[in-house]
């Protein structure tokens, strides 16, 4: 009997040693766990057939499917367990449809079309690291790479991006776009996807030169002013790509952040940011970086805002894109503290 009791004792441990790190959290206020799922349960509605999201008037429905399939994965769901593995399915499948030769992951004809093919780079390569059927990750892989391709090609000489290729229109960079890319490549390098060191070396130098001295980044490399949602964005990126707060132009930015976006600095500015959503999505994953002194006092001033806006069927109806837009961006800040994505991670 004492040896079956040890033997018992013995497996639990065990048992509990092979639990994964995130397994073990912090209890999220009941408040936000219940946003959370009102919001999610929301983007999974909205989600078409096909398996797409799209904006207002039927837009950006690249963009819109991977920052949506992105919130989903936030929640701890993969393509084949969890609440929402239909609707992650469904969105890998549409994307994957969407890659072209070329390795775009989007439609040429839309003039936005970087965006929507950065965020999926950074969609995929997060499934791509728990993909667990092997045919599927061949694919999954396949698409990545050449995606990497094709940014690669699409980067300026400056080392930006534009809305588009510089193959489709030379010598136009913008700072949100890059930063997308950015994100994208290192979320496909971390995944094991091949990724020209020059490529990211190239994008950091442009942010560089775009960073004024007061520590905004500007619009694009040609001016523009600086601009707090773009320069969250900025830190962010740089983040990924290994630059941390030692660097000096990293330092300049996080002040100009503090002094623009956060504490006691979020609805008042609305006019100045131009785009609220877009900049905490950012500056979340800054703060929450931090450490957890810091996120948690973001946390209580940011998510007691967003909360206090959410409607009745769990959406924010913020801004112009539209609702699946700021729903899939308020509830990806609410849950970088999950932990489940390895782009997000501390």
């Amino acid at each position: 009997m004492r040896c079956r009791l040890t033997l018992l004792v013995a497996l639990l441990a065990v048992m509990l040693l092979a639990q994964p790190a995130f397994a073990v959290k912090k209890k999220k206020d009941p408040k936000t766990f219940a946003a959370v799922g009102r919001a999610l349960d929301f983007l999974a509605r909205e989600q078409r057939r096909q398996g797409y999201w799209e904006a207002n008037q039927g837009q950006y429905r690249v963009a819109m499917t991977a920052l949506s399939g992105n919130a989903l994965l936030a929640e701890g769901s993969t393509t084949t367990r969890g609440k929402y593995a239909k609707n992650i399915r469904l969105a890998v499948d549409y994307l994957m449809e969407m890659a072209q030769p070329s390795g775009l992951i989007g439609f040429k004809d839309d003039f936005h079309y970087t965006y929507g093919h950065g965020f999926s780079m950074l969609f995929l390569s997060q499934v791509y690291g728990e993909e667990e059927d092997n045919e599927r990750r061949a694919d999954l892989k396949r698409v990545l790479i050449k995606a990497v391709e094709f940014s690669a090609l699409a980067q300026t000489e400056r080392g930006g991006w534009g809305y588009v290729s510089a193959k489709d229109q030379p010598n136009f960079d913008e700072g949100s776009t890059c930063i997308t890319q950015v994100q994208g490549l290192r979320a496909c390098r971390n995944a094991g996807i091949p990724v020209p060191k020059e490529i990211i070396e190239k994008a950091k130098k442009y942010i560089q030169d775009c960073t004024t001295p007061e520590g905004g980044v500007q619009y694009s490399i040609r001016g523009g002013g600086p601009r707090p949602p773009i320069t969250a964005a900025a830190v962010a990126a740089m983040f990924n790509a290994g630059e941390y707060g030692e660097s000096e132009n990293v330092k300049k930015m996080m002040e100009f952040c503090k002094q623009n976006i956060w504490p006691g600095k979020t609805s008042s500015n609305q006019q100045l940011f131009g785009n609220w959503h877009y900049a905490h999505y950012y500056y979340a994953q800054v703060v929450y970086r931090l450490g957890d002194d810091e996120w948690n006092k973001y946390l209580a001033d940011i998510g007691k805002e967003i909360l206090s806006k959410q409607t009745a069927n769990g959406s924010w109806k913020e801004g112009h894109i539209g609702d699946v837009y700021t729903t899939a961006m308020n509830a990806t800040i609410l849950q970088l503290d999950n932990g489940y994505l390895p782009i997000y991670q501390r």
